[in-house]
């Protein structure tokens, strides 16, 4: 990995008040540097990491410690070079480029710890805050994984299923044309037994059905012009309606079928059952757990008449700041 590459990882790891000075160079070594307020170290898990099993083999020793398989695994998986539990071996390519990846962090990390860099205030609150983070990811996935369960995807499909009533749907044949004279004159012909698709494909003027026999495949009633719905759905399967118009012109139509809409299937809905049950999961833990820590907000907002108030004084304030003739004082 080039350093230029190794900078812009490093980079991407730093808080928003580094990323200014990122890619600087850094004081020289006749400028003083403040010695870091040493504190009593801190016990990272790197250092003393164990393998998660016994075929979780060590991938690579940086100093004292160890980096092992299943680490290059996590870190290709939250990086979407794999899925999760896809096979991942040493000869592979993205193993290698993940293992040098964290060898280069590890590096930085232990050089880090050498230099004290650990002990400043906001690094630790930093450390802080990322172990924060991950401890609460962590929970939450497991309170996921106990509830987007593939029964109880089940239950909510088949609770969706039962709550939702079966949606009506027709499929039509129309031929569109300008004026009723012509209308009355294409349902004669089809009264004398004229082929509604021959006819269709003759003189209708809609030119995304007419060579497809004036077929306009199934549709329900809100997915077509209202007016046309309207004649469709009261018109018997195999029979004819009478003209009627509508804002494109003069229709005939004859009903070919009438069926209700097929049902989503369950991968379908799978998709959205699963962000469901991920957010009310995640909403039942917050409430349950806001039961055991109570919590009071010391930095609350103002109450709402209060911030009115301001935002009325701040805008008479702003109106002083204008003379008469409009411009500033």
């Amino acid at each position: 990995m080039t350093a230029v590459s190794l900078l812009r990882i490093v980079c991407a790891g730093l808080g928003l008040a580094a990323l200014a000075s990122c890619g600087q160079a850094g004081p020289g070594p006749s400028e003083t540097q403040a010695a870091p307020d040493r504190r009593a170290p801190v016990d990272y898990a790197f250092i003393t990491l164990e393998p998660l099993g016994e075929d979780d083999a060590v991938a690579a020793s940086v100093g004292e410690t160890q980096i092992y398989m299943s680490d290059v695994r996590r870190e290709a998986v939250s990086q979407n070079l794999v899925e999760d539990g896809a096979a991942l071996r040493p000869a592979d390519p993205v193993f290698q480029q993940v293992l040098s990846e964290l060898i280069e962090q590890r590096l930085l990390a232990l050089e880090a710890r050498r230099q004290g860099l650990d002990a400043d205030a906001e690094t630790r609150r930093r450390l802080a805050a990322a172990e924060e983070r991950i401890l609460g990811n962590v929970l939450v996935e497991t309170a996921v994984s106990r509830s987007v369960s593939d029964e109880a995807v089940q239950r909510v499909y088949e609770e969706q299923v039962r709550l939702v009533p079966p949606t009506e749907e027709v499929r039509a044949r129309h031929i569109l044309v300008s004026t009723r004279e012509e209308a009355d004159e294409v349902a004669r012909l089809l009264a004398e037994g004229e082929d509604f698709a021959t006819l269709a494909a003759q003189v209708s003027q809609d030119p995304a059905t007419r060579f497809e026999g004036g077929d306009l495949g199934y549709f329900t009633r809100e997915g077509i012009l209202p007016g046309f719905a309207g004649v469709a759905f009261e018109t018997p399967v195999g029979s004819i309606s009478a003209p009627f118009q509508t804002e494109f012109g003069w229709h005939v139509l004859t009903v070919v079928d009438r069926r209700n809409q097929a049902r989503p299937s369950l991968d379908e809905m799978r998709p959205r059952i699963v962000r469901f049950l991920t957010l009310d999961g995640i909403q039942t833990l917050l409430d349950t757990i806001r039961e055991t820590y109570p919590v009071t907000r010391s930095a609350a907002p103002a109450p709402a008449e209060l911030r009115a108030q301001e935002t009325e004084e701040t805008g008479r304030g702003a109106e002083n700041d204008t003379d008469s003739s409009g411009g500033e004082r």
